[in-house]
């Protein structure tokens, strides 16, 4: 199980290197600000402290915390009853808790720095401007044939493995040196497959980027994590912003190509991969659908005691912070409606309650109906899967995606 993308596991061995070291690192590891009580003197008066439960760091006051959270800009609770003017404001209030401005860099693509051909399809990388901080090294797959094609962006999970990122959803052709760590990850969550190579051998154009910590953008170490995100902060930036505002220029970069058809662009991801493909469906007019698997639920459910989120660390590439004063995480991925969205889930995932996936859902099936678009949603639970994106579960979202592009 890839907790990582919740919370973290402690990085695989052999996962640190030197290639692609990444910027605003300084050092490894965060102090624990420990709280707690102390006992009273002697015929003192006893004064009760708030202290830090022991589960997760939880403060004592968390549920007065969790009270106040009432999600006012949520639609249906908004008092903005025009859903395209809900819409807007909603997305201009995640765009301010990115912390991360839009970005217009032109994007200069590199193609061919390496090629080869796959089953029907032809691979091939391609460096370009990601956003004006710097250059990415990006994977390309084009079916055979004559385009435009329709197209995914395929956005990768977190795991704590850091050594690949793009690699863990397409076959490292061109790196013989990733190859065996990338099918030990195929093999452990994807029934064995590379999901990008399946995706362009059925007819789709692909493009998997790195996000900054992994493969040509890392690697970085699970105890990092933390200090990455406090150094962007204290730069005025946020790890999460960046990797939002990143998604959202990746899917621009793909609707742009000659080769596909703009009209018919998805979103794919599993576990921080899913987050990443509704937040994107929310915050670009270039994603026409997403596919999420293994990430919805709703923030409050989910922020319980026991739960790999309250870790800390790779929790902050989702933490958008004070943006829960106004929205939850259905709020956030509704925006994307009425657009055709699937989430697939597993009955026996550990790292999202049972509850806080069945709120999630009740919220978008709201949401979806309220525009008469209820059955483009679709909410699929396999109450026999865990934490996995299985060869069938994947036929599933490829036929989906045939049957809304």
């Amino acid at each position: 199980m890839p907790a990582g993308d919740a919370a973290g596991d402690p990085d695989p061995p052999g996962t640190r290197g030197s290639v692609g070291r990444r910027a605003f690192v300084v050092g490894a590891g965060a102090a624990a600000l420990l709280m707690g009580t102390a006992a009273p003197a002697a015929g003192a008066e006893r004064v009760d402290l708030a202290g830090a439960a022991a589960a997760g760091a939880l403060p004592d006051f968390h549920p007065l915390l969790k009270e106040e959270l009432r999600f006012p800009l949520a639609w249906g609770t908004s008092p903005i009853r025009d859903f395209r003017t809900w819409r807007r404001v909603a997305r201009a209030t995640v765009e301010e808790h990115l912390f991360v401005g839009p970005d217009d860099t032109a994007y200069e693509p590199e193609f061919g720095g390496h090629r080869g051909e796959g089953d029907g399809y032809t691979q091939e990388t391609v460096t370009f401007s990601l956003t004006r901080y710097g250059r990415v090294r990006g994977t390309l797959l084009t079916p055979h044939g004559t385009g435009p094609f329709p197209a995914v962006l395929l956005l990768h999970d977190h795991g704590a493995k850091f050594d690949i990122g793009k690699e863990k959803l397409v076959r490292p052709w061109f790196d013989e040196s990733r190859l065996a760590s990338a099918q030990a990850w195929a093999d452990r969550y994807f029934s064995g497959r590379f999901v990008g190579d399946e995706l362009a051998r059925r007819g789709y154009v692909v493009l998997a980027v790195d996000a900054l910590g992994w493969g040509d953008r890392g690697p970085t170490t699970y105890e990092e994590q933390q200090a990455l995100a406090s150094n962007l902060y204290n730069l005025g930036s946020s790890l999460a912003g960046l990797m939002a505002r990143e998604d959202v220029r990746a899917a621009g970069f793909l609707a742009g190509l000659d080769r596909v058809d703009c009209r018919r662009v998805a979103a794919l991801g599993f576990s921080m991969g899913a987050f990443r493909a509704w937040q994107t469906a929310a915050l670009s007019d270039d994603i026409a659908a997403a596919a999420s698997v293994c990430w919805m639920t709703g923030l409050k459910e989910v922020m319980v005691p026991g739960n790999n989120i309250l870790r800390g660390q790779s929790s902050y590439y989702m933490l958008h912070p004070g943006l829960a004063r106004h929205l939850d995480f259905p709020d956030v991925a509704s925006i994307g409606a009425p657009k055709p969205m699937l989430f697939l889930h597993g009955g026996q995932d550990p790292l999202f309650t049972e509850e806080g996936v069945r709120v999630a859902h009740e919220k978008l099936r709201a949401v979806w109906r309220s525009r008469h678009a209820g059955e483009r949603l679709d909410l699929r639970i396999r109450p026999d899967l865990g934490h996995v994106f299985t060869a069938p579960q994947q036929d599933e979202v490829v036929d989906w995606f045939d049957s809304v592009l």
